[in-house]
C-alpha cells in the first residue's frame, strides 16, 4: 500500500495521471471495471485528497497536481510515523518503569545451584523468563505423553521465537503422542520450523534444559503440577545433557516407522522387557510408557509367543539368554 493508497485506487491514480482528461466513462472502458466501482474508487481519491470536485463542475472531479496531493499524503504518513515512534517510546518508558517496580519488590534470586519453584504460574513464569534469555540450544524430555491444549498454547509462542532467532530445538516425546492428533500436530508444527522431534517407549522424567546451562526438572516425576526445580550446577547439568544425548541417539526421528534391531525388537519391546526385568509391575510400565495396561499386555503376550515361553518367569530367562536383555538394567 502506498502511502495508505489501496491497489485499486492506485490503479485508477495511475491511469488518471496518464489520461488526465478521462471521466467515469472512460477509466470504466480503460480498466473494464463497472462504473459503480469507478465511482467509488474516484470518491476515495477524493477522500485522500489526490482529487477535488471542479469550480467549474462541481460534479466533475479534477486532478490535484501530484507534488501537491502526494505531498500532503507523504506529510501524513510522516506524522503517523512520528505519532507512532513517540508511542514506542512512552511504552518503552512504562515498561522500564514496571521492570523496575517489579525489581523492587522482587529481589534478585540468590545464585546458588538450585531453586524452587512452586506452582504453575511461577513455573511458566520462570520458563518464559529461561526461554528468553535462551540464544543457542533447548534440550527437553517431554515425559507425560500427549500435550494439554494449554501446554500446547503456552509453549508455541516461546519455540517460535526461540527458532526465530536461531537457537536450535529438540525435544523427545513418548512414543504413545503419535496416536494423539493435536501433540502430534504441534510437534509437526515445531519440525516444520526447524525444531527436530524424537520419540522414546520411555522416558526419565520431564525436563528441559537452556543452553546446556540450567535445567528445569519436576520435583515429583510422577506429578509435575507440585512443583519443579531449577538446576544450575555445572557437573549436574552435564550428566542430564549426558541423559538427553544417550535418549536422543537412541529414539525414532518423528515421522519414521519404528527401527528394529539385529534381533528384531523395537524400542518399545526392548523398554518393555527391561523394564518388567527390574520388577515393575504392568500398571508402573504401562504408565511409564503411557500405554494402557491392554496394550501392555498384549505386546507382552506377543514376546512370550516369539520367546516360545509358558511363563513371564521363562520368558525372563530365554529373553536374557537370547541377549535380548541390557547386561545392567
Amino acid at each position: 500500500m502506498l502511502l495508505g493508497i489501496g491497489s485499486t485506487e492506485e490503479t485508477v491514480y495511475r491511469t488518471i495521471l496518464e489520461n488526465p482528461s478521462y471521466g467515469v466513462t472512460e477509466l470504466s472502458l480503460e480498466l473494464g471495471w463497472p462504473v459503480d466501482q469507478i465511482r467509488s474508487t474516484l470518491d476515495e481519491l477524493a477522500r485522500l485528497s489526490l482529487l477535488r470536485p471542479s469550480w467549474e463542475e462541481p460534479d466533475v472531479l479534477r486532478l490535484v497536481r501530484p507534488e501537491v496531493g502526494l505531498a500532503a499524503l507523504l506529510a501524513r504518513e510522516e506524522a503517523a510515523l512520528l505519532a507512532r515512534q513517540q508511542e514506542i517510546e512512552r511504552s518503552r518508558t512504562t515498561v522500564a518503569q514496571m521492570i523496575a517496580t517489579y525489581a523492587d519488590q522482587n529481589p534478585a534470586r540468590p545464585s546458588e545451584d538450585s531453586e524452587t519453584l512452586v506452582g504453575i504460574d511461577m513455573i511458566r513464569s520462570r520458563i518464559e523468563e529461561l526461554t528468553a534469555d535462551c540464544r543457542q540450544e533447548l534440550l527437553g524430555f517431554e515425559a507425560q505423553g500427549a500435550q494439554t491444549p494449554d501446554n500446547i498454547e503456552a509453549s508455541r509462542p516461546l519455540d517460535e521465537a526461540l527458532l526465530r532467532r536461531g537457537a536450535a530445538i529438540r525435544t523427545v516425546y513418548l512414543d504413545s503422542v503419535r496416536n494423539d492428533q493435536p501433540t502430534t500436530g504441534y510437534a509437526l508444527w515445531l519440525t516444520e520450523h526447524g525444531g527436530q522431534v524424537r520419540t522414546a517407549p520411555s522416558l526419565p522424567l520431564r525436563m528441559v534444559i537452556f543452553d546446556r546451562r540450567t535445567a528445569l526438572l519436576p520435583m515429583d516425576p510422577e506429578d509435575s503440577g507440585a512443583g519443579a526445580v531449577l538446576l544450575r550446577g555445572v557437573g549436574t547439568v552435564a550428566a542430564l545433557v549426558a541423559l538427553f544425548e544417550k535418549t536422543w541417539e537412541t529414539a525414532n526421528p518423528l515421522g519414521e516407522e519404528h527401527r528394529r534391531d539385529e534381533k528384531g525388537l523395537s524400542n518399545q519391546e526392548r523398554e518393555i522387557l527391561r523394564l518388567l526385568s527390574i520388577g515393575l509391575t504392568d500398571d508402573a510400565v504401562a504408565r511409564r510408557l503411557d500405554v494402557s495396561v491392554r496394550t501392555l499386555r498384549r505386546v507382552t503376550a506377543a514376546l512370550m509367543e516369539r520367546l516360545d515361553a509358558r511363563s513371564r518367569f521363562q520368558a525372563g530367562y530365554l529373553a536374557a539368554a537370547r541377549g535380548w536383555l541390557p547386561t545392567c538394567p
